[in-house]
């Protein structure tokens, strides 16, 4: 599809302006498992499937951390086995869908100092959440990176540069976890423990509300809550949370498709900013 279809298709009338999603994705092994999660996903995909059926789908994902910002512009994106000692079957697996060159190449030209490259393809942050909402891979799929160096303001403003791809028919999702220390968690699942620690819960819970409210100012400053050193003890996997908060508008709804914390300090929330009901 070439950006002049998709400047027409922005034109239209009957193309809708698209949701921006923030998925909490977790252990790869949810690319393989049935669970409350996933089916989660599956139940996104059909809702999407139909009238906001996107043309495009941009993933930030906490798992491509850059000096600088990239965007993937490769035709066919290969799937990347970002992960160690899971089995082989989670290896084997791949999310054929073809990349978006040249609309990638405009997502750069929002992007200040932003460079397209093929040096990348889909990480786990992508295709495993990808591959249970629309399974077909049958959608152009590339990425943005993110700049690990730059503060919480400078990613949620760089996400409101790119609002008009929503316009045309392209699906923003963020993907990382509002809650993410592994270590606790490891700890957790070492115990077969899979209740949530109450700092996490304290901490989505937290987030949550601030979603609801819009209250985008205290989630752009959540270092300064009780419980986020152990909640977010690094960025990451918080910071693509921002991308879908500032792609957004203030006026739009804000739904939760997925909540659930486990296993000490991991949280599934997903949201969705200006999904219909």
């Amino acid at each position: 599809m070439t950006l002049r279809a998709l400047d027409s298709l922005a034109a239209h009338p009957s193309t809708p302006r698209l949701p921006a999603l923030f998925i909490g994705h977790g252990s790869p092994m949810n690319a393989l498992e049935d669970n409350r999660f996933t089916r989660h996903l599956g139940a996104l995909g059909a809702r999407l499937d139909g009238e906001l059926r996107p043309r495009a789908i941009l993933v930030v994902s906490a798992h491509w951390l850059t000096r600088g910002t990239f965007v993937q512009a490769g035709a066919r994106p290969e799937t990347i086995h970002d992960f160690g000692g899971f089995p082989p079957a989670l290896f084997e697996m791949r999310y054929a869908a073809p990349g978006a060159p040249e609309l990638a190449r405009e997502t750069a030209a929002l992007a200040p100092g932003a460079t397209p490259t093929e040096d990348w393809g889909l990480d786990h942050g992508a295709w495993t959440i990808l591959h249970h909402i629309f399974p077909r891979a049958d959608i152009p799929v590339y990425q943005l990176s993110i700049d690990y160096g730059r503060s919480m303001q400078y990613h949620y403003e760089l996400a409101a540069r790119l609002a008009t791809l929503r316009e045309k028919g392209v699906l923003v999702v963020g993907s990382g976890n509002v809650v993410h220390n592994l270590t606790e968690s490891f700890a957790a699942m070492s115990r077969d423990d899979s209740s949530p620690a109450p700092w996490a819960v304290e901490f989505d819970d937290w987030v949550g509300s601030a979603l609801r409210a819009r209250n985008d100012d205290a989630l752009l400053r959540f270092a300064t809550h009780p419980a986020a050193r152990r909640a977010v003890p690094t960025p990451d996997h918080y910071i693509p949370l921002l991308y879908a908060l500032g792609i957004s508008k203030k006026d739009e709804s804000v739904s939760f498709t997925h909540e659930e914390v486990y296993y000490g300090g991991l949280s599934m929330r997903s949201v969705a900013f200006g999904l219909p009901d």
